[in-house]
């Protein structure tokens, strides 16, 4: 047992901890042999990342007692270099970012030790002066969203109309709930908290009249399903995912014979700043579709999948790989145009969007990064005074230690994909980014442990950012998350977030809102209440 918990605080896996109550509990030698199987080689780094935090730090202590040459470069390119013996100073005009660091002992044949540098802010994004001490948005379930025009299903021109209204009604910006890609074939598994993808869009979204190459409803057919959709009392997904598929790919084909060269090099343009994220979330809609069942039950050659094996399968599946990647890149242009509209009406905050705490075990993201997810858990919690059997969410989360290992490159694509068309972020679960409750595929919620995460370092990324994407970020710290969280989130500039129904004084009265903590984001109430 006791080799068991070594082996397992080595890669931050937490063998025992107190509940709700008080109690001190165990975890199961067989939960944390499945959790150790989960993370597979994952090893502590042989030195962790560096955070250097403007005008907080002086100097990063090194677990070096001799004199080493440092060369600290960016995509190959050396931005800096000095040496350091026990402590490392980092140059003024090195700008924020994540660095590739390299310390070279001094000696003939001598071997560096290689490391990631964060240079993060000494605070993220804080709004702009807006003259005045309180703003407000609209909260809106964008799939909610009724219209004239929208095939029955909220859509990113509704989202323009919305957003052209602010101004009018004195509010800052609109609230969204996520807009993660789905599974747009299983369309009644709506929930956004459970996504296929958290860097791509839900289609559904597309307002398909909208998109230059749609030949129109009448032509495609659609008019009277439309009409149907329209008429609805609740959103029916199934129906609105099939007309909106049928009218994507009519849209897909005529840009595909099309001439237009503006509209071709801007599709290139997309595909070249998605890069391999976008080919591997198209290539996964294809194979998904070819062999139905989860990835991991795949033909073997598909389950990790080769880069040479991706290029055959593009050439195999041109046709169908560039659909998806023409949907994602239509729906990235729409979402855009709405923020662009904001800036422009100058918005103190424009689009607030949710990032989900996970990902779908079986989707896109987790099977795309599977060196940086954790396969076969899920997130969850430990059972408490509400939920007295604990809860599994049916989420994966990061890997710790190979975010580590990686310079947290995958967190930071994460955050970049939220904030590119966002003033502000919420992140879900913000407890996530010090520590997360997972859950062996097959286990109780109870048979779970806790896994610790460097805070300091993925709050230094989301600083980093928020401040390159002007991007304000708000952690969801409801629940029992503990109050020196709360100041170290402060202390980043990681915005807080108060439910009204909680805020109350001791005698169960109501706090005035003059009470609330400064920089919060306040609400009425939230996606995991009863409607009020």
């Amino acid at each position: 047992m006791l080799e068991l918990a070594a082996r397992a605080a080595e890669l931050g896996i937490v063998a025992e901890y107190d509940d709700a109550r008080g109690v001190r509990r165990f975890v199961p030698d067989e939960t944390l042999r499945k959790l150790l199987d989960a993370f597979g080689q994952s090893q502590a780094s042989d030195m962790a990342p560096l955070l250097w935090r403007r005008g907080r730090i002086q100097a990063l202590d090194l677990p070096f007692t001799e004199p080493h040459d440092w060369t600290l470069t960016s995509a190959g390119q050396e931005v800096a270099r000095g040496e350091a013996q026990r402590r490392l100073t980092v140059p003024d005009d090195v700008p924020i970012g994540t660095y590739a660091i390299a310390f070279t002992p001094r000696g003939a044949g001598a071997q560096p030790v290689l490391t990631h540098l964060l240079v993060a802010p000494e605070q993220a994004y804080q709004l702009d002066d807006v003259g005045v001490d309180r703003v407000w948005a609209l909260a809106v379930q964008l799939y909610g969203v009724r219209s004239r025009r929208n095939w029955g299903h909220g859509d990113f021109t509704d989202l323009l109309n919305l957003v052209r209204m602010c101004p009018d009604l004195g509010a800052a910006g609109i609230g969204l709930n996520p807009l993660h890609a789905l599974f747009d074939d299983r369309p009644e598994q709506a929930s956004p908290y459970a996504p296929n993808s958290r860097l791509f869009l839900n289609p559904l979204y597309v307002d398909l009249e909208a998109i230059p190459e749609f030949p129109g409803i009448a032509e495609a057919g659609l008019a009277a399903e439309i009409e149907r959709l329209r008429g609805t009392d609740q959103v029916d997904y199934t129906g609105v995912a099939a007309a909106k598929t049928k009218a994507l790919r009519l849209a897909y084909e005529r840009f595909c014979r099309s001439r237009k060269r503006d509209r071709k090099a801007a599709f290139k343009a997309f595909q070249a700043d998605q890069g391999e994220a976008l080919a591997r979330f198209a290539a996964f809609e294809v194979l998904r579709r070819r062999f139905q069942n989860v990835w991991w039950e795949w033909p073997p050659e598909w389950r990790r999948p080769t880069d040479k094996q991706l290029k055959a399968l593009r050439k195999q599946a041109a046709a169908e790989i560039g659909y998806y990647e023409f949907v994602q890149w239509i729906a990235d242009e729409q979402l855009g145009r709405c923020q662009e509209e904001a800036r422009r009406l100058r918005l103190p905050v424009g689009l607030y969007i949710d990032l989900a705490v996970g990902v779908e075990p079986g989707g896109a993201d987790a099977w795309s990064a599977q060196e940086s997810i954790i396969g076969k858990v899920e997130v969850g919690a430990p059972p408490d005074l509400l939920n007295t059997a604990g809860q599994a969410w049916g989420l994966a989360a990061f890997n710790p230690r190979a975010l580590e290992r990686a310079g947290f490159a995958p967190f930071a694509e994460l955050l970049h994909a939220a904030m590119r068309h966002a003033g502000a972020i919420r992140l879900d679960h913000v407890l996530g980014l010090n520590r997360l409750y997972l859950i062996p595929f097959g286990a109780k919620p109870h048979e779970g442990a806790y896994v610790r995460y460097p805070l300091q370092q993925l709050l230094g990324i989301a600083a980093i950012e928020s401040v390159r994407d002007r991007c304000l970020v708000i952690g969801e710290d409801l629940g029992t998350v503990p109050d020196e969280l709360r100041v170290v989130l402060a202390d980043w500039g990681i915005w807080s977030y108060l439910v009204m129904l909680f805020e109350r004084r001791a005698d169960g009265s109501f706090k005035h809102p003059h009470e609330y903590r400064k920089n919060a984001l306040a609400t009425f109430s939230t996606h995991d209440l009863p409607t009020f």
